[in-house]
């Protein structure tokens, strides 16, 4: 298999955003609730966001679909203020008060811990916010709109396991221990168990999510062991890692798949290399029902269903 992956595309190079440039109306997708008009006698003023890692497209693409919804649902200018908390609960803590103080109409995060985030949670809820979660669980938040985690790392693998003809010798780049990846994780191997001859040689190693950490969890995973068949990374930038790794090392045996469905992502998948698929998680569906969501909470308005899973498409060559 020859490797042909462009040097010119970079992640970074997708990442200057504009996160209140322009206000576009774009219409949700469909099997989701459909939009709540925004009365004038409840106008959002202001919104607080608060996301893992802004040097991800797929959070980038979240940000921005959010800013757009709140103001076209609005009909009026409305405070987006975003922060980026690097799987910090510290940290997003800390800007979760900020977004109280500030006296924030809504919330909308992506929770560093699904559990220890429930405190400051309920303390937003109390000064009359809602909060809505969005790719990650967040425990008492008013609403949770995430990818089926489960199914996109079932499709991923079971893809995996069928291109290596269900045998042979598969390792896992995990990632940070938020909800989204665990399930991501479960989805694969539940997968992988029906099939006796995959042997999964590793299934720990952390790569934090990025670019730099999949890179550096392919190359122990390629020195441990002299021959891959498959691997499966949590998300597009430890994916785009693990193939920068193995290009470096001449490693070409495997083929990777990966969650997420960036753009770029994508169109590495239609290069000829190692990486076959990515399971397309959908942001901006996720973001515009979250503010769907929150507009209609705040306006009083009775919402039904509370926790809303969307699903994966697998993108391939």
């Amino acid at each position: 298999m020859t490797m042909q992956l462009s040097t010119s595309k970079r992640w970074y190079h997708r990442l200057a955003y504009p996160l209140l440039a322009g206000v576009l109306g774009m219409a949700i997708g469909s099997g989701v609730p459909q939009a709540f008009a925004a009365k004038e006698s409840a106008p959002l003023r202001s919104v607080g966001i608060s996301v893992a890692d802004l040097g991800n497209p797929f959070f980038v693409e979240l940000v921005e679909s959010a800013t757009r919804r709140a103001q076209e649902l609005n009909g009026a200018p409305v405070e987006m203020i975003i922060r980026s908390d690097a799987y910090d609960l510290t940290r997003q803590t800390a800007q979760l008060n900020d977004f109280i103080e500030r006296g924030v109409d809504l919330i909308v995060l992506t929770a560093a811990d699904e559990y220890k985030v429930a405190g400051v949670v309920a303390k937003a809820q109390r000064a009359g916010i809602k909060v809505i979660a969005v790719d990650v669980n967040a425990q008492g938040a008013d609403a949770t709109i995430t990818t089926d985690n489960v199914q996109a790392g079932v499709i991923a693998c079971e893809r995996l396991a069928e291109r290596i003809n269900y045998q042979g010798n598969f390792v896992i780049i995990n990632g940070v221990l938020v909800s989204s990846v665990i399930e991501r994780v479960a989805g694969c191997k539940s997968a992988l168990n029906k099939y006796p001859d995959i042997r999964v040689l590793s299934d720990r190693l952390n790569g934090t999510g990025s670019e730099e950490g999949g890179m550096e969890a392919m190359t122990y995973l390629m020195e441990e062991y002299p021959h891959i068949d498959a691997v499966f990374a949590i998300n597009d930038p430890t994916a785009y890692g693990a193939l920068r790794a193995a290009r470096q090392a001449g490693r070409d045996e495997f083929v990777l798949a990966s969650v997420d469905g960036s753009p770029f992502a994508i169109d590495i998948v239609k290069q000829d290399n190692p990486w076959i698929a990515t399971a397309v998680q959908k942001p901006r569906v996720m973001a515009e029902t979250a503010i769907d969501i929150g507009m209609a909470l705040l306006q009083g308005e009775q919402v039904q269903q509370r926790f809303i899973l969307i699903p994966a498409e697998l993108a391939e060559p």
